[in-house]
């Protein structure tokens, strides 16, 4: 999926001409997103493709395209202090933007299936902090992530402002993903081929918006253990002082 607007020679460039083709419509999205180098995010002998309007796999490492992460980000309509899901947060590129507009007493949580990719998140997280101009030019609320399948989220856990899946979400699994939402949250999930925005505009109403077909790569269902049980995935909001 990809290849909408034209490479770029580096990321500001990739940038301009996401907001020219008008995948990129807000200034705090462009913000964050000419804030994190999209290369940072790729192994060595894959950079020269960062600038492409193209997802990129590697193993259990996986980037969506530019402009769909573009659409992602405006879909979300993040703001300083919200709490943030992201499902299958992989190498923590989208988290870390997202984490430029939280700000510090935002909260932003990852689930990542695959021990290897957290480890690769983590890696890549380190170097954004010791290494990116942007990190002293913003109050960043840094990610954390967790290794689970997102579909074993404990049923005690908290709900989130605003919560993103990256992986294709089976139609049975659609309620499941909403009550991962506080009442006026907003969740943005590939739903039947087509990027989703759902809003929660009450305890049990929501309103949906079908953005733009995308092909994402379905959600991994969960196995259980030998003892028949599955291991929950602990997920805690941090108490208000």
């Amino acid at each position: 999926m990809g290849g909408a607007v034209s490479a770029g020679e580096d990321n500001d460039e990739l940038i301009d001409n996401l907001k020219e083709a008008q995948y990129i419509r807000t200034d705090l999205v462009e913000q964050a997103f000419r804030a994190i180098d999209r290369a940072d995010y790729y192994l060595e002998e894959f950079k020269e493709n960062a600038y492409k309007d193209l997802a990129w796999k590697h193993g259990n490492i996986h980037l969506s395209a530019p402009c769909i992460y573009s659409e992602v980000m405006e879909a979300l309509d993040l703001q300083p202090g919200l709490s943030f899901l992201n499902l299958g947060s992989g190498t923590g590129y989208l988290s870390s933007m997202v984490g430029l507009i939280l700000g510090p007493f935002g909260v932003n949580h990852g689930v990542e299936l695959h021990s290897d990719v957290i480890e690769y998140a983590k890696q890549k997280l380190d170097f954004f902090i010791r290494t990116s101009d942007s990190f002293d030019k913003f109050d960043f609320c840094e990610p954390s992530f967790v290794t689970g399948n997102c579909l074993e989220i404990s049923p005690d856990c908290c709900q989130y402002d605003r919560v993103y899946c990256g992986a294709g979400v089976q139609k049975e699994h659609e309620e499941y993903m909403k009550n991962l939402l506080k009442v006026g949250g907003i969740l943005v999930m590939p739903l039947e081929e087509k990027l989703t925005k759902i809003t929660r505009t009450g305890p049990s109403a929501w309103e949906t918006k079908k953005i733009l077909a995308v092909s994402f790569a379905p959600l991994v269902q969960p196995c259980h253990s030998e003892s028949g049980k599955s291991r929950l995935v602990q997920l805690h909001l941090p108490i208000p002082i």
